[in-house]
């Protein structure tokens, strides 16, 4: 099976714009749907709920929450699966100008935990220029990870720019993942972070993601499967090829506890 875990929809001011992300999710088994942080958060939750709920064989949701306003007790998270039928919760961070560890984000871990439901945190990647940089630092998890060790966390982008530190902490917590979405037409960086998480030992901490709209999932693959060949008639380290295809293949709904 092949699960893309990072996908977005194309939002607007009116109905989602499904199309092409619909076409892209033909090359996977299944994709998680990350809601976007627009306001308001609950119009969001809804319109991602109602898209993901025509594709249950295909889609599963996360919901956004923003801590520092949103209700985060275990009542109202849990109205997140019980009505919209999402998933799991994806945070934003730098965006939205919070630290990981702010008291209320722990509540909201907490009531996470208890409800068995994985948190993404899309804190690096593309930044708006208003967001907090520091806050999207892999290393700021290590408190939350400690605290909650049952907790799924899944560090979106592989923490870019802050690669190096998202690797220590899927080498610390058994409990963190990284999500190894890559462009593709950046030749040089992909092959750095492979070979980074295989000298790491952490390649089975990394779980598949295309990051659509900005790549797709059948292109990533493309790249991914054809790693080595970035590196002909080259002296540089290689990476087993079996590996690269058991990211691709992970059966990350079941890493992340999620049943479809």
């Amino acid at each position: 099976m092949i699960v893309d875990c990072h996908t977005h929809i194309n939002g607007g001011e009116g109905d989602f714009d499904v199309s092409e992300h619909l076409a892209a999710t033909e090359t996977v088994d299944v994709c998680i749907v990350l809601a976007a942080p627009d306001e308001p958060v609950a119009e969001v939750n809804k319109k991602l709920s109602e898209y993901v709920g025509r594709h249950k064989e295909k889609m599963v949701g996360f919901a956004h929450v923003d801590p520092t306003r949103d209700r985060t007790n275990a009542k109202n998270l849990a109205s997140l699966t019980d009505k919209l039928g999402l998933k799991g919760v994806v945070l934003y961070c730098s965006n939205c100008g919070f630290h990981p560890a702010h008291s209320r984000a722990m509540k909201l871990y907490e009531s996470a935990q208890e409800l068995g439901l994985p948190v993404f945190f899309h804190n690096g990647g593309a930044l708006g220029a208003g967001a907090v940089l520091e806050y999207a630092q892999p290393y700021l998890l290590d408190e939350v990870a400690r605290e909650f060790p049952k907790l799924r966390i899944i560090i979106g982008a592989m923490g870019m720019p802050f690669v190096g530190q998202t690797l220590s902490m899927a080498a610390k917590h058994e409990n963190v993942y990284a999500d190894l979405t890559i462009r593709p037409s950046k030749v040089w960086e992909v092959y750095n972070i492979v070979v980074r998480a295989h000298e790491n030992g952490v390649m089975e901490k990394l779980l598949f993601g295309s990051g659509f709209p900005f790549a797709r999932a059948g292109e990533c693959i493309e790249t991914l499967l054809g790693f080595n060949k970035l590196l002909a008639d080259t002296n540089l380290p290689t990476v087993p090829r079996g590996n690269i295809r058991s990211i691709i293949e992970r059966d990350t709904l079941s890493l992340l506890g999620i049943g479809c």
